[in-house]
């Protein structure tokens, strides 16, 4: 997203994101406010921010993730105007 392309943000949520949320939801409430924290900085930028954010490059082009704690990370793709989240515990 440059500035040119700047606009709506659509989000989509893969259903393996929903699933690792909710299991944080019920079994570290602090790591999902993390998530939830980092969710927002990636809607404002999603290349700069909190949670190093790294390019996939071996994944495929727009992959990214963000750190959430040492061992999970937040796995998500940009394309266009539109972010979609994949997966929020493990590594990638």
């Amino acid at each position: 997203m440059n500035k040119k392309s700047e606009g709506k943000i659509i989000t989509i949520f893969h259903n393996e994101f929903r699933e690792d949320l909710s299991y944080w939801i019920k079994t570290d409430r602090k790591i999902a406010l993390k998530i939830l924290e980092l969710v927002e900085a990636i809607v404002r930028n999603p290349f700069e921010g909190i949670g190093k954010p790294e390019p996939l490059r071996y994944l495929g082009s727009g992959v990214w993730s963000r750190r959430i704690t040492q061992e999970h990370r937040l796995v998500y793709v940009v394309k266009d105007n539109e972010i979609a989240f994949v997966q929020c515990r493990y590594h990638y």
